[in-house]
């Protein structure tokens, strides 16, 4: 019976090899799965088990109690076939939470549609996250589901040397400041009474187009 906490991950290409390496960091317990024999070998030392198998063969995986696991990642990218197989056998075998790797939007929709529970764009993420930082205005963003979105920024005049409770943020910017960090300190939660001053960074969520607005006001 694998641990609870083990994740495996199917697939090691760049994405599934950075994957695995950093849930070893953190201290879980891995498995990997690839198709190719070199690959295996090369990872064998790297995470708590490497197999060369494949991924699309339902008895293979089940003989790998892969069945146990409740976390499995596919990294598999270039080959949809194997990606979307893999996934569809997953599904079958009863793994409750599932990761993919998707290279386009079509890709994405096919994951969805076989009922994946978390489908990543990794270079399409990325790009979008990086095309807000290059424009300057704010400092990170991280986009989640439904266009909902968490960033960091300089706080607009609007919400300047007064208690946050009276600037009516929410109401008229559509947005939450969540958090604040003072010059020298670490972040911490914003209340009503919080007062942010033009030295401060805040943490700001709400969908992506009020979050937007709110990080070019002046």
């Amino acid at each position: 019976m694998a641990d609870r906490d083990a994740v495996a991950v199917i697939g090691i290409g760049r994405f599934g090899e950075s994957l695995a390496r950093e849930l070893m960091a953190q201290g879980t317990e891995v498995l990997v799965i690839d198709s190719s024999e070199h690959t295996i070998q090369r990872m064998s030392g790297e995470v708590t088990h490497a197999v060369a198998a494949d991924s699309t063969d339902e008895q293979a995986l089940r003989q790998l109690g892969i069945d146990e696991f409740q976390r499995v990642c596919v990294g598999i990218g270039s080959n949809l076939e194997a990606s979307i197989l893999t996934c569809s056998v997953l599904r079958t075998l009863g793994v409750t939470s599932i990761w993919a790797k998707a290279i386009s939007a079509a890709h994405a929709r096919i994951l969805e549609q076989l009922g994946v529970d978390h489908v990543v764009r990794p270079e399409h993420d990325t790009g979008r996250r990086i095309a807000h930082l290059v424009a300057g205005r704010l400092l990170d963003y991280i986009e989640l589901d439904d266009g909902y979105a968490i960033v960091k920024m300089h706080p607009p005049a609007a919400i300047l040397d007064t208690p946050l409770g009276e600037t009516g943020v929410r109401r008229r910017h559509g947005v939450t400041v969540i958090g604040v960090k003072e010059r020298g300190a670490d972040f911490h939660h914003a209340t009503a009474e919080t007062v942010v001053t033009r030295d401060c960074l805040v943490i700001v969520s709400g969908r992506k187009e009020d979050v937007e607005r709110f990080s070019e006001l002046s």
